[in-house]
């Protein structure tokens, strides 16, 4: 009875568009997720398109630092991300995808094929129209959503933290245990950040206008609580 009721809620609720951004280990997907469910939004992980579109590449043949041949193909591979928060899934020519975009071969070459002018343009119309279709709203979480997919989002939100708390997060992620694993993800880290944020097209970078939240020092939960929080304030305003 209280599921529905909280359905109830939420569907009459104003709908609400929120963009999520910033860098890796921060808690993005984690935080995008459980706000999302909380409020009764659609979902939608932008990153895991640029990956699929990447392992797609990868698995193609494609030369992921050829930047034309990259661009050329970039229209070909069918990309379908679904949306619900508690199972978000993603495929790409109707194959199932969430694992195979998580290896480390695609975590090395996604950056560069994300860089292409091409392959943003593509992915940044699909996102917009699937935002168009959440009835309720949505939570969309990456790195220029705030900037360039979603420019007139009803809340952004740029998740921070220090690079010494984000190593330990994605060491945690990928199964490391010791220093050297440390040292290594938070090097990746620090180079996935320059690549992404000096990108020429729609760089890694704080909107004027999103509220920003270092999540250094709290738990998933309080980072969660503190934007429903937002998103609350937003919707009542």
């Amino acid at each position: 009875m209280n599921n529905v009721g909280h359905a109830e809620t939420a569907r009459s609720a104003p709908a609400v568009v929120v963009g999520i951004d910033g860098p890796s280990g921060t808690g993005k997907s984690s935080t995008s997720k459980a706000v999302a469910a909380k409020l009764g939004l659609r979902y939608l992980d932008t990153g895991a398109q640029y990956r699929a579109i990447t392992w797609w590449m990868l698995t193609n043949g494609i030369d992921v630092n050829d930047a034309v041949a990259v661009a050329e193909a970039a229209g070909k591979p069918e990309v379908v991300s679904g949306t619900d928060p508690s199972a978000p899934t993603i495929t790409v020519d109707g194959a199932d995808a969430a694992g195979p975009i998580r290896t480390q071969e695609v975590t090395a070459a996604v950056s560069a094929v994300s860089a292409v002018p091409e392959v943003r343009t593509r992915l940044t119309e699909l996102q917009r129209a699937i935002a168009a279709e959440a009835p309720d709203g949505i939570v969309v979480e990456g790195r220029d959503i705030g900037t360039t997919v979603l420019p007139d989002a009803d809340l952004k939100i740029f998740l921070t933290a220090s690079p010494e708390a984000r190593a330990a997060r994605r060491s945690g992620e990928l199964g490391g245990k010791d220093a050297t694993d440390l040292a290594g993800t938070q090097a990746a880290l620090i180079k996935r950040d320059a690549a992404d944020s000096g990108r020429k097209t729609s760089p890694l970078a704080k909107a004027g206008d999103a509220v920003e939240v270092d999540t250094t020092e709290l738990t998933l939960d309080q980072v969660v609580e503190c934007v429903v929080t937002l998103v609350e304030e937003k919707r009542s305003a």
